[in-house]
Order: structure tokens, then C-alpha cells, then sequence
């Protein structure tokens, strides 16, 4: 680089480089298993093991298309599937409404609360697996859905109403006084204006909510107690024998479902975006 040029100039032209090469680095890091776990599932378990990161030298279709094919995947995925969209449904209806009152209603104790409520953050579900095996067990909600969906939104509720109150923080106080002001009440304001400008943090939450659901093992494992129930991280199991695991099937198997949270990603997208409210009070 050119001596002569002012320091100024010199930085301007490394921060760009910079940055690209820590995007680099940080997409590398990422994208280099998801393609190691694709390319081992068109392998054969004896290449697997002596070329665990090259291209196949025989591409083994019938891998993938034998658990498209079977009705197993298909069930695995739909208990998935299921479970993960009932937790984010009850995550968000609960937490945008709590968020919300702690937002702009006042009552008292109201601080109180919130700050008992953020003592949720500190304690993940698997700290408290007895207790929680025990109350689901007394509610009658073993080997069943709602008895993972359930807690999965207890321990994600937390976070979400930080999260989401935060947002409602920040909304332009001028469209709460217009709106008092021509006679709209907390639930129209909730309704009519709040939700409509906070789908940026509601897809953000839905996204965090659908992949702890989405991955969750410990809660299932627990829970559940038949195949028919089990979602996809339980099913992992079927490719795993006494003496020997089939690990061309198992990363066949997980790049498949990669699948769904890709696509519930690219789907809540162009929601995660700021400055939805620049604008919707003129000065």
C-alpha cells in the first residue's frame, strides 16, 4: 500500500478488507460442515470413513431417497414439525401480550415482575428435568405432545418478553397519544397499530422459539415415551445399532432436516429489518 497516502485513506481501504475476511472466515466456519454432512450422505459408510471430507467417488443416491421414501422421515418430520409450531404460536401470542402490559401499562409492583420474571433466564429447562418430569407426569401429559410444547414455552417465555418489550420500548410514543387520543383503548392499540409494526422482532422471536423447539433432545427424550411420537432428533437413534452406527445415513438424515429451518429463515427474512416505524409519525 502506498505510503503516501493519509492515514485516514489507508484505514478506509483495510476496514472493507477486514471485514470481508472476518465474513469469510465466520462463513467458512459455517457452511464447510453443512457441506462435509451433504457430501458424506451420497457415500457409503466404508468411504465415509477413509474419505470423511471429499467428493464422493460413487455418488450413493438411493441414501437420500431411501428416507424420502419411507414413511419414517415423513412421521419424524411431522411430530417436528407440529411440536415447533405450537411452541412459537403459544411464545408468541403469550409473550407479545405480556410484553406489552410491561410496556405501556402501569400498575403496581409492575417492576417487581418483570425483574422476577427475568430470573427465567438464568435456569434452562434441563437444571430443573425432575421436577418438570414430575408435574408433567401429574398433569397427565406424558408420552404427548403438549407435554414437550408446554414447558418449551414456560423456559422460552423469558427471553421473548424481554426481547419484544424492549421493541415496544422503543415504538414512537406520539402513536400511543394519537391513538388515546381518538378514542382507541390497549386493545385496538395492541391490535390495530403494536402488532402490525413489530413483525420484525415477532419473526425474530418466532425464528429463536423454532430452532431451540426444533432441536430440542433432553425434554423429548424424557416425555416421550413411543417411536409414533418421537420428533427428529429422538430418530437419529433408529440409525444407531449395538455395535456399529450407519453415519452416511445420519448425515443424510440431519441435511434433510436442515431443510425446514432454512426455509423457516428465508421465509421471516425480509420481516428481521429495522425502522418499520421510521416515518409512521410525522413531525
Amino acid at each position: 500500500m502506498d505510503d503516501s497516502l493519509p492515514s485516514a485513506t489507508r484505514t478506509v481501504l483495510i476496514h472493507p478488507l477486514l471485514r470481508l475476511a472476518i465474513l469469510l472466515v465466520v462463513a467458512s466456519a459455517v457452511l464447510l460442515p453443512l457441506l462435509a454432512a451433504l457430501l458424506g450422505g451420497f457415500k457409503t459408510l466404508g468411504e465415509l470413513r477413509v474419505n470423511p471430507f471429499g467428493l464422493p467417488t460413487e455418488w450413493q443416491w438411493q441414501n437420500y431417497w431411501g428416507l424420502l421414501s419411507g414413511r419414517r422421515y415423513w412421521q419424524l418430520m411431522g411430530n417436528s414439525l407440529l411440536i415447533s409450531l405450537l411452541t412459537v404460536a403459544l411464545t408468541l401470542i403469550v409473550s407479545a401480550m405480556a410484553a406489552f402490559v410491561f410496556a405501556h401499562v402501569r400498575f403496581f409492583g409492575r417492576d417487581f415482575l418483570f425483574n422476577y420474571l427475568l430470573l427465567g433466564l438464568m435456569f434452562p429447562a434441563a437444571t430443573a428435568i425432575l421436577p418438570l418430569f414430575i408435574k408433567i407426569r401429574d398433569l397427565g401429559l406424558l408420552d404427548s405432545h403438549w407435554g414437550v410444547v408446554l414447558p418449551q414455552v414456560a423456559f422460552g417465555l423469558a427471553a421473548a418478553i424481554v426481547l419484544i418489550r424492549n421493541y415496544f420500548m422503543g415504538l414512537p410514543v406520539d402513536l400511543f397519544e394519537a391513538a388515546l387520543v381518538d378514542g382507541c383503548g390497549y386493545f385496538r392499540f395492541f391490535g390495530l397499530i403494536v402488532l402490525p409494526l413489530s413483525r420484525p422482532i415477532l419473526a425474530t422471536v418466532a425464528v429463536i422459539s423454532f430452532a431451540h423447539s426444533w432441536n430440542a433432545y433432553l425434554l423429548p427424550l424424557v416425555v416421550l415415551n413411543r417411536d409414533a411420537m418421537y420428533p427428529w432428533p429422538l430418530g437419529i437413534m433408529a440409525f444407531q445399532g449395538e455395535y456399529s452406527t450407519d453415519w452416511h445415513l445420519v448425515l443424510a438424515f440431519i441435511t434433510l432436516t436442515i431443510l425446514p429451518m432454512v426455509l423457516m429463515f428465508l421465509a421471516a427474512q425480509r420481516h428481521i429489518v429495522a425502522g418499520l416505524t421510521a416515518g409512521a409519525v410525522k413531525g
